[in-house]
C-alpha cells in the first residue's frame, strides 16, 4: 500500500497532527508533505488531507487541492479547530470538504482542537455573534495534546483498514 499524508498548517497544529497520523501508517511506501509540495496524487492508495478550520470552512489551498483529486481516489480528511469536539463549525467544514471532493471516495474524517491565534480571538472578542466561539477557542490552548494525537493514531489505523477493504 502506498500512502500520502499531506496538510496545510499555519500555526503548527495541523502539522503536529499530520506527523502523528504519518507515524501510525503501517505501510512500506508512505510520504508526508505540505500540501503545496504535492505535485501528483495518482498512484497513492490513500491520501490523508489535513487542514485548519477557517471560519467554519476549508482553506483555499485545500479546496483547490481536493477539487483536483482523480476519480475514485481514496481520501481521509483531518482537521484542527478551536471549537469544542463535535462543534458545529468544525462539522460544517467537514461537510464542505466532502462536497468539494466529488470524485473521491472519502473514507472518514477526524477533527481535534488546536490552539487559535490570539490575534483572531482578540479580533472577534467584541463581536456578539462570535462570542460563544471565542470563549470555546480560548480554551483550545495546549491542543492538540497527547490524547488528541493518540485518537488520531487509532483513527488512522481504522482508515487504513477501510482503504484495504474498499
Amino acid at each position: 500500500m502506498k500512502v500520502l499524508v499531506t496538510y496545510f498548517s499555519e500555526t503548527g497544529n495541523t502539522e503536529k497532527l499530520a506527523k502523528a497520523i504519518f507515524e501510525a501508517v503501517e505501510a512500506r511506501k508512505k510520504e508526508i508533505l505540505p500540501i503545496e509540495e504535492v505535485a501528483e496524487v495518482s498512484g497513492y492508495d490513500v491520501v490523508f488531507i489535513g487542514f485548519p478550520v477557517h471560519a467554519h470552512n476549508v482553506p483555499g489551498k485545500v479546496d483547490a487541492f481536493a477539487k483536483k483529486l482523480p476519480e475514485g481516489q481514496k481520501v481521509a480528511y483531518f482537521a484542527t479547530h478551536g471549537s469544542l469536539k463535535g462543534g458545529e463549525l468544525a462539522i460544517t467544514a467537514f461537510h464542505h470538504a466532502l462536497g468539494i471532493a466529488k470524485n473521491a471516495v472519502v473514507l472518514g474524517t477526524f477533527g481535534c482542537r488546536g490552539k487559535v491565534k490570539q490575534k483572531i480571538i482578540d479580533g472577534l472578542m467584541d463581536k456578539l455573534e462570535h462570542r460563544a466561539w471565542v470563549l470555546e477557542a480560548q480554551s483550545a490552548g495546549g491542543h492538540p495534546d497527547e490524547a488528541d494525537l493518540e485518537d488520531a493514531r487509532i483513527w488512522t489505523e481504522r482508515m487504513i483498514i477501510k482503504a484495504r477493504t474498499r
